[in-house]
Parts: structure tokens; C-alpha cells; sequence
């Protein structure tokens, strides 16, 4: 890879709608390990909820439109595990009668990666210059840890942070419960799975809760509101960033 990549981020969905502040923090971290950062205003969702759903044709239009918009970057960086998965390893797959786009997919897939990973295992990257006093644990998101072999990278720049005290979490590779259009399909189930993680992360005695996916800090951060624990929940990109002035998931913004 170039010593400047041109790097075409992935915003997702979710950051865009929800937390635009997980953006500027993976922009702020690209920039720092030398890279040349666009957000290509084309860009759409990468398709994964109609491809859940058995959706073949919208998930394939999805695709291609993806495809386009990013083929052209010499890296695709998404801070999400989930999106990240969904091209590296799920687009070639859906092209699988169409010889042409599935070489196009393929190409796309082999240069799509998850935000810390690209940071420490493509730029070699091995710390941040962030400041952060207290303590956190860290979730493993499904889709990252599983799909694209994403664990020890985070957990190591973590670790570089001043004043960032790291405490384990049990259960840290079960699901949250989210699992995109799951949640949805089987609500009892879901919560389940949710209040037993949040039984785990309060055991865990950490000030606040990080993870690399947006769909499951929300859910996560959403049942541990509703069960009145003073937990602040944050994208790990917010983090390493040192970009954590503002409010965490789910808490009202005090400047307003």
C-alpha cells in the first residue's frame, strides 16, 4: 500500500444517523496514521438487513451501487465490523452467476477493512496519542471478531492510552442480542441475551463500555438505560481518538 492511501471511508448507516462523532473520530485516526481520507457522498447502506432478510435482488442493487462508489479508493475502512464483513465476505458470494461483478466484489472485498484493524495491521500502528481517566471494558462485536479475526488489535491500542485502566469482561465474544434484523425477528430472545451482557458488564466494574459496532453499543446502551445503570457506553474510535468530550451513547447532550 502507498505510504499516503487514499482511503475511502465507510461511514454505516447507523454513525451517520445516530453518532456522526464515531465519523470524525475514524477520520481523525486515519488522518493520524498518514492516510488520505474521503467520505464519498454516494455511498449507501452496505446492504446487510435486506441481505438478513432473504432480500437477494435489493442486497445484489445495494451492492453494485457500493461497488462503484468504492472501487476507485486503494482501501475501504469502515468503523464497524459489521459492514466491513458484509463486503469482505458476503458480496462476492451474491454475484456468484455474474462473473463480472463477482471479480469486481472480490476486489472490493480485498481491500475492505474494519477501522482498528486497518490501523494496526496495515499501518502498523501501535499507539494513540489520547488521554482518557478510568476505566473501561470491551464487548466483541459478532461480525468483527468472527468474520474479520478483530480482538487483540483494539485491545492493544487500548492499552497505549494514558490513564485508561482495562478491566476483562466476561462473555466478552457472546452476543449482545442485536444482531442486525435478529433483534427484530426474536425480541424475547434478544433481551435476553442483552440483560445477561449487561449482567456481565456491570460484574465487569468498569466506568464505561466500549466496542467497534454502533448497532451493538445502541443496543447494549439501551438496555442498560432502562435498567438505571450509570455506565457510559462508547465507540472505541472515540476513544483512541481522545475525542470523548461529548456526550456518551444515549445521554442527553448538556451544552443544549
Amino acid at each position: 500500500m502507498s505510504e499516503k492511501p487514499k482511503i475511502g471511508l465507510f461511514v454505516t448507516c447507523l454513525v451517520d444517523l445516530y453518532r456522526p462523532s464515531v465519523g470524525f473520530a475514524a477520520v481523525k485516526l486515519l488522518e493520524d496514521a498518514g492516510c488520505v481520507v474521503v467520505v464519498p457522498e454516494a455511498q449507501t447502506c452496505c446492504g446487510q438487513p435486506a441481505h438478513n432478510s432473504g432480500d437477494r435482488r435489493n442486497s445484489r442493487a445495494i451492492a453494485r451501487q457500493v461497488i462503484k462508489v468504492f472501487e476507485k479508493f486503494d482501501a475501504v475502512v469502515a468503523p464497524s465490523g459489521s459492514c466491513a464483513g458484509m463486503i469482505k465476505q458476503h458480496y462476492p458470494a451474491l454475484f456468484g452467476d455474474d462473473e463480472k461483478w463477482r471479480a469486481r466484489a472480490e476486489a472490493l472485498a480485498g481491500k475492505t477493512f474494519e477501522l482498528v484493524s486497518f490501523l494496526t495491521d496495515e499501518r502498523d500502528v501501535k499507539s494513540v496519542a489520547a488521554n482518557f481517566e478510568g476505566s473501561v471494558t470491551y464487548h466483541d462485536s459478532c461480525a468483527g471478531l468472527r468474520e474479520l479475526g478483530v480482538h487483540d488489535q483494539p485491545r492493544k491500542l487500548l492499552d497505549s492510552i494514558a490513564g485508561l485502566k482495562r478491566k476483562e469482561l466476561a462473555g466478552d465474544n457472546v452476543c449482545c442480542g442485536f444482531g442486525g434484523t435478529f433483534c427484530v425477528k426474536y425480541p424475547d430472545i434478544s433481551t435476553r441475551m442483552v440483560s445477561d451482557k449487561v449482567a456481565n458488564i456491570a460484574a465487569a466494574g468498569a466506568d464505561t463500555l466500549l466496542a467497534g459496532d454502533l448497532g451493538c453499543l445502541l443496543n447494549m446502551a439501551g438496555r442498560m438505560t432502562r435498567e438505571g445503570r450509570a455506565i457510559e457506553v462508547r465507540h472505541v474510535a472515540e476513544v483512541l481518538a481522545d475525542m470523548t468530550d461529548g456526550p456518551a451513547i444515549g445521554q442527553p447532550d448538556k451544552a443544549r
